[in-house]
């Protein structure tokens, strides 16, 4: 291994400046390479990053002795496939969300890092965020007493024509689903991140407004392991968009977490962040308006995972967390039946 992480991105649409930033604010990563199933996205980013290495294809990047991980910022549905054929050419892994369309695939994207030893980091970036760390310790801490509910709420806003401007978007066998699978994917991620396993989902997802196959909104009620109650609501057509809001109510307190920003703190301990800010690093109507600070921090533990065996925050069996909620919302939907975890 040398001195440096060399990272290889895959995909070159807007998500993979985010990666890039990352890398390039890290001492220990060099961005050296970068791929596309567009030869146009490739030449672009390209001409932003004049020394990375342009490759013809994912197969001869991965082949390269000199890309030590893959950035997978490709469609959703190509990343379980990549992701294991990665690994099994000794590349470490980081993967957008999500990481699998089932739970089939992604038991098979953990069982081969498992085999391969390869690192796979799923980004999770919003849980790096010092406000959602400030909650986990509150938590942690026992200062909510008992927790009695949470309510997630999501009223994002795609146009139209977000969902022409890619054939990919909106579909099952790509995106493999809408509002929860894309947008709400990190919604989902950090409320089960504070609340802690479900137990029983029923839910009602529909397509209102959008043309695509998936959902545009979604509603459901969650049960929790330990006993408390949860709602989900989420969107793609609630103009203009609105920040993403995660509520906590406990017996002995209770918070409300506005996107990157402690909205409210009615808890017996001190918080250590100011509370009632406006909302920060809102993309419920713009996904490129996000700060690309959640993936500087969990990217570079990734690097330091690699480097000096440092624990890794979010791996494959993390990213499977999210995914397992959403295809029960799905499968309730589906069959207008309360689905068991």
């Amino acid at each position: 291994m040398t001195p440096n992480v060399r990272f290889g991105i895959v995909g070159c649409g807007s998500v993979s400046e985010f990666h890039a930033k990352a890398i390039d604010s890290i001492a220990e990563a060099e961005l050296t390479g970068a791929c596309s199933a567009s030869a146009q996205s490739l030449a672009r980013f390209i001409e932003r990053h004049p020394g990375v290495r342009p490759f013809d294809s994912f197969e001869a990047m991965i082949a390269c002795p000199d890309i030590d991980a893959v950035c997978l910022c490709t469609p959703s549905g190509l990343h379980t496939s990549q992701a294991i054929a990665a690994m099994r050419t000794g590349k470490h892994v980081v993967c957008e969300k999500p990481m699998s369309l089932t739970l089939e695939e992604a038991d098979a994207l953990i069982a081969t890092a498992a085999r391969t030893g390869a690192k796979v980091c799923v980004i999770s970036q919003f849980r790096f965020s010092p406000a959602v760390q400030e909650i986990r310790r509150a938590i942690d801490a026992g200062a909510f007493g008992k927790i009695v509910c949470g309510t997630l709420s999501m009223p994002y806003y795609r146009s139209q024509e977000y969902y022409a401007s890619a054939s990919w978007r909106g579909t099952w066998a790509m995106d493999g689903g809408g509002a929860l699978m894309n947008q709400g994917i990190h919604g989902v991620d950090v409320f089960r991140f504070l609340m802690g396993p479900v137990k029983r989902v029923s839910a009602v997802t529909r397509t209102l407004t959008r043309h695509m196959e998936t959902e545009d909104s979604a509603v459901a009620a969650l049960e929790f392991t330990s006993g408390a109650l949860g709602t989900i609501q989420a969107s793609t057509t609630a103009y203009p968009g609105y920040p993403r809001r995660i509520e906590i109510f406990g017996e002995r307190g209770s918070v409300a977490l506005e996107e990157d920003s402690i909205a409210r703190w009615d808890l017996p301990i001190a918080c250590h962040l100011p509370v009632g800010q406006a909302a920060q690093n809102v993309g419920a109507s713009d996904p490129n308006a996000i700060s690309n600070a959640g993936h500087t921090l969990q990217i570079r533990s990734f690097v330091d995972s690699v480097l000096h065996g440092a624990p890794l925050t979010a791996d494959a069996s993390t990213g499977r967390l999210p995914l397992e909620i959403i295809l029960a919302i799905y499968e309730s939907s589906r069959t207008g039946l309360p689905v068991e975890l």
